[in-house]
């Protein structure tokens, strides 16, 4: 027994005539026949009695009837999805995202998705790279900051998409917010206490390779989750914060962006796609969205 068998049986049952049911289904009678038979040695008894032109269903064949109806039904159902996904009216998509790109970049591409597909539910969970990292099947897409990690699942797809950069963050009247100051070194900052994000965020692992490179130790003060807890820490005074130049508020006097000297922190900002090879329209739709931002530049 198969479900193409039940399907054919279901039509069957319908139409009361094994002419009009291979109409219906576009095959053709032998065809039709042919499945029927194989469904009847299946259950080893009639399900059908021919009568006149048509069937009549046997006592076995009406139940069978009424579970055929409702494969029928489900398939239907089934193709409708398939339908309103491929015309994006309906399908849902998981988006997952590290704090930076989640907090700046991709509300407005949600936003502009939801005007153009409000048919498709989509969700975005954000938390820091690790966390998004160690997610990953759960998402159609995940993004992340920093370098890409080497150990993900074999058909995951990655896609370079917005430029960025990590810049220290002082309190205007901090040592080192020198008038018309607009960069600073790592051996500079190495005195001074650190407000650094927690273990698993890609600002931190960037900004401790760095530090670590030029063989310099960090001298770190307080440790908080999220980039907003950085930059309150930084407002209190409590040390130097270091946050994507997306992050920086706009028009605050009380906060200076420094950029790292002589090389700035540059980063990429790449799109996972865990199921690469199975993109669904709604997923594709959003990337095309994305795209139109891959250009983005950040400036502290």
């Amino acid at each position: 027994m198969t479900p193409d068998q039940l399907l054919t049986f279901a039509v069957v049952a319908e139409t009361g005539a094994i002419g009009r049911a291979a109409e219906v289904l576009h095959l053709t009678q032998p065809a039709v026949s042919g499945q029927l038979r194989l469904l009847q040695s299946a259950f080893g008894q009639p399900l059908y009695r021919r009568e006149g032109r048509g069937i009549r269903l046997t006592p076995a064949g009406e139940q069978l009837a009424g579970i055929a109806r409702q494969l029928r039904q489900t398939y239907e159902r089934a193709h409708t999805l398939r339908a309103a996904i491929a015309g994006l009216r309906g399908g849902s998509l998981a988006i997952g995202a590290s704090t930076t790109p989640a907090s700046y970049l991709l509300p407005y591409i949600v936003a502009e998705f939801r005007v153009r597909h409000p048919g498709v539910t989509l969700t975005l969970a954000s938390g820091n790279t690790s966390l998004i990292v160690g997610d990953l099947q759960r998402f159609d897409f995940a993004f992340i900051e920093g370098a890409v990690p080497t150990q993900l699942p074999v058909d995951t797809v990655v896609r370079p998409w917005v430029s960025d950069e990590i810049v220290a963050l002082v309190r205007d009247d901090h040592p080192l917010a020198g008038r018309r100051r607009t960069q600073v070194t790592l051996a500079e900052l190495a005195p001074h206490p650190l407000v650094m994000r927690e273990a698993g965020s890609g600002v931190r692992q960037q900004v401790a390779a760095a530090f670590a490179a030029a063989g310099l130790a960090m001298q770190v003060g307080l440790e908080l989750a999220g980039v907003e807890g950085v930059r309150e820490a930084v407002r209190a005074g409590l040390g130097v914060g270091f946050v994507s130049a997306m992050a920086v508020p706009r028009g605050e006097s009380a906060l200076v962006a420094l950029r790292l000297s002589p090389v700035p922190l540059a980063r990429n900002i790449a799109a996972l796609i865990p199921h690469g090879d199975a993109l669904g329209a709604p997923a594709r739709a959003f990337w095309d969205i994305c795209s139109t931002h891959s250009r983005i530049q950040s400036e502290p």
